[in-house]
């Protein structure tokens, strides 16, 4: 070797020599179990089911912060929340670990080609990476002008979050999503031309609202054709993350909203299919891992609730699909409890490389192979709230935090101050049934009080 030849010379010759695997890592915003791989009858998502016939479905994946900065710097750095310290949408994702090794600045920092489309970390120069990436295309398209909707629909406030629906006119592959899966596309293509195995992140805007996609995802779905949420629930306030004076939804806004958030989902999948396609062009299946999540779940009118933020399964858990090329549990489902903060390890061991020591997520590749393996013992999330509900995302004064089994979900807000929640999982489902003044459960409360204080 040269003497004068720099590390990441070396490291790029090294990856040249030899093949790698590539990555194509997509997180869709807001994006909750509501596919058709995942037992949802009404939402058409078939580039996404295709994905989960290919690789393992997780049925049980949880994030570590049900909204979108303190989740993102959790499964970006490998770290939980309470290590990160991003806990709010304000924080800097670098603020409190400067040094951390972020997923794709490991990637780079091994050769590979690492390359930004969309909403990867959270929005803002103060969350963006630039480390991580070689390139970075930042989308700006969030809310699209009214003036190229067709239809335009808000729920009035006052609330703590936004309910508006777009019909746009604008065309297809002029929209931010569809933009983001070109630019992916792009990149891949320049990879391979270079000869450099690349680490290609897409973050795709929707399903988070507002629910802006052309019109046509909106005639996949006929609301007065969707059923009605199950809004029966017991908790204590913390829990809910509605404002107290929002005035509740008619049953025809209920399935406007619904049919809405699937176009958007409907929308995002077929991005997704765009650059899947990208990958069967240039014959990239047998050497690349494909991974899909949802940065946390979301809220479809279930307790009464249309929102992140809570520690209620439907917002704590999150979709998850990983497609590795020569894994023996392909086309199969894993039943286990996996969390977001497993994917940087997951990612790095498949391509061979080494993580981080810090990292407080396992590697799943023996899930990959043997989906029925015994799951991890539990999974943990964690909330903010702030007595003024319109800043519990902003700055939040308590948290709530939660345990999920496999058979049981106990909570505890402000360390049980301000009350705590045990569900029956088996029994109950839907968690609307709290047993935790049952004296019955006693034995059961204590033990998971104390698995979650320790995160056992």
């Amino acid at each position: 070797m040269a003497l004068n030849m720099t590390r990441r010379g070396f490291l790029l010759s090294a990856a040249l020599a030899q093949p790698r695997r590539n990555v194509l890592f997509l997180v869709a915003d807001d994006l909750n179990n509501a596919l058709g791989c995942y037992g949802n009858k009404h939402v058409k998502t078939p580039n996404f089911d295709k994905l989960a016939a290919r690789g393992v479905l997780f049925e049980r994946a949880y994030c570590q912060f049900p909204l979108c900065a303190p989740s993102r710097a959790s499964f970006l750095s490998g770290l939980r929340p309470e290590t990160t310290r991003v806990l709010s949408l304000d924080v800097p994702t670098r603020r409190h670990m400067p040094d951390a090794v972020m997923l794709p600045e490991l990637f780079r920092k091994n050769g590979y080609h690492t390359s930004q489309s969309g909403k990867i970390f959270h929005t803002g120069p103060e969350h963006e990476d630039p480390r991580s990436w070689d390139t970075m295309h930042i989308d700006n398209g969030k809310n699209p002008p009214v003036t190229e909707a067709i239809r335009y629909d808000t729920l009035p406030k006052p609330r703590n979050h936004s309910m508006t629906w777009m019909e746009l006119r604008t065309p297809e592959e002029q929209t931010p999503d569809a933009i983001a899966a070109a630019k992916a596309s792009e990149s891949i293509r320049h990879a391979v031309r270079t000869g450099r195995p690349f680490f290609a992140a897409v973050g795709f805007r929707r399903p988070h609202s507002p629910y802006a996609v052309p019109k046509r995802y909106f005639d996949l779905y006929d609301p007065p054709s969707l059923p009605l949420p199950d809004p029966a629930s017991t908790h204590p306030p913390a829990a809910r993350y509605e404002l107290p004076e929002t005035k509740p939804l008619t049953a025809k806004e209920q399935r406007e909203f619904l049919a809405a958030y699937y176009a958007s989902v409907s929308y995002a999948d077929a991005q997704a299919g765009r650059i899947f396609q990208t990958l069967e062009e240039l014959d990239l299946w047998e050497n690349t891992v494909v991974v899909l999540i949802g940065d946390h779940g979301y809220h479809n009118g279930d307790h009464a609730m249309w929102h992140k933020m809570t520690l209620f399964e439907t917002s704590h858990r999150v979709p998850f699909l990983l497609y590795a090329p020569d894994a023996k549990g392909n086309g199969r489902r894993s039943k286990g409890l996996v969390e977001l903060l497993d994917v940087y390890p997951t990612l790095a061991g498949l391509c061979g490389l080494t993580s981080p020591r810090n990292l407080e997520g396992v590697n799943l590749r023996p899930w990959l192979d043997d989906p029925a393996r015994p799951s991890k013992p539990a999974a943990f999330g964690m909330v903010g709230r702030n007595d003024d509900g319109h800043e519990s995302h902003h700055n939040p004064t308590y948290f709530g935090k939660t345990i999920r089994t496999e058979s049981w979900r106990y909570t505890e807000w402000d360390e049980g101050r301000r009350g705590a929640e045990l569900y029956d999982e088996q029994k109950d489902p839907g968690e609307t049934k709290n047993l935790i003044g049952d004296a019955a459960h006693g034995p059961v409360i204590q033990e998971l009080k104390q698995r979650l204080r320790n995160r056992q």
